[in-house]
Order: C-alpha cells, then structure tokens, then sequence
C-alpha cells in the first residue's frame, strides 16, 4: 500500500482543488456515501479521491486503517460492477493521505447502492456527483450494443436537428412535448445522437440540456 509518489505531487495535486477527476475527504464516515463517488468517476473519466485532505485543501491526514476498509467495502459491496480502483497511502506534512484511483469504466454504467438497496448510476461534472438521467443510461446501452450498426436519417432525426437550432438549449421534456415523441423514443435519439458526436449534454441549473455539437 506504500506510494511512489511524492509528497511534491500530492501538493500540486492538492493545489488544483476540487475538479472533474479529483474529489478531496476529510474523512470517511459512510462507505454507500462514498460509492456515489466511485460510480461517478468511474461513469465519466475516471479520478481520484484524496482522503484526508479538508475542502480547502488543508492536510488533515487519516490516522487508522478504517479509511481503506471502507473504501474497499464501497467499492466492493456497495459499487455493481465492482470498478478498477487502487489504493496508496503517502506521507505529506507529518500526516498520512489515503490516494484512491478510480479507472473509467470500460462498461458503463457503474451502480451505487442506496440504504433502500436500490442501484443508481452517477456521472462526474466538474466538481459535483450528480446522478445519471435515463439519457445516460439509454447512451451506455448502446455503447455497449453497438455493432456495426447502420442508422436511417428520417423525419425523426431531422425534426430533432431542427429544434436544436431553433433552440440551442433544449430540454427532453421540451422535446417530448414539441415532437409529440414518446420519452423512451426522445431519450433513445438524443443518446444516438450524443453516440454520433452530434449533440452534447450541457448540465446547468441542477439540470440537463442539449445543444449541437
């Protein structure tokens, strides 16, 4: 469990702050709590979680062993499929910080198991764990479906393109209701068009939209 990394990098690490592929714990108290956070990078690009290290990027170090357990406990219980993770521990300022690696997940999407036992999917979004919309869910679908395939540009497809121009932010229950499609349809076309580089999810006041690419 012993790290070869330095106590220069944890620091420059630490100085970048909170982001997409690094998240900060001062401690860990809840192993479901901290499988949200593994599903997320693991659901998006893969991170780090930094335990020990307050918000504001001050050292606190962990003093027992609990943290790896509990990391390994939500990863392994509380985390389906189980992810690519590791664990090292490095000495910086007299104190000791737990560095987890999460890898990106080659089949998506990677569950968190709540209190209730029920599986929720997270991805990460610049700093926040934010849950999967079924539009995730329909898009790693096909990700992992995909063979091949050949598409057909019909009326459907157009009429999306359309009102993506008509509306640079468009919203799925905006589009179910315009296009009078089904929202399984909707969510279907909108991840084959996220699949195809055509359109991209933009997540902004505590919701998701979609714009062109």
């Amino acid at each position: 469990m012993k790290s070869n990394i330095s106590h220069s990098v944890i620091k420059s690490w630490i100085a970048q702050g909170e982001h997409k592929q690094q998240d900060f714990k001062f401690e860990i108290s809840d192993s479901r709590k901290i499988a949200k956070s593994i599903s997320a990078f693991a659901n998006t690009e893969g991170g780090r979680l930094l335990i020990g290290v307050k918000d504001n990027g001050g050292i606190a170090g962990i003093s027992t062993d609990e943290e790896q357990y509990m990391i390994e406990a939500a990863a392994q219980l509380y985390c389906s499929p189980q992810p690519v993770f590791s664990m090292q521990t490095v000495f910086v300022e007299g104190r000791t910080v737990l560095v987890v690696q999460i890898e990106a997940s080659q089949h998506k999407p990677v569950f968190a198991k709540d209190e209730q036992g029920k599986l929720w999917a997270y991805v990460r979004i610049k700093d926040e764990n934010i849950l999967a919309t079924p539009v995730h869910l329909c898009l790693w679908q096909q990700n992992d479906s995909a063979n091949n395939e050949v598409t057909a540009f019909t009326e459907r497809e157009q009429l999306l393109l359309d009102m993506l121009k008509d509306e640079p932010m468009l919203s799925l229950n905006r589009y179910c209701r315009k296009s009078k499609v089904s929202r399984r349809a909707a969510q279907y076309l909108l991840a084959k068009f996220i699949r195809y580089d055509i359109v991209e999810p933009v997540f902004e006041n505590h919701s998701f939209f979609y714009r062109l690419k």
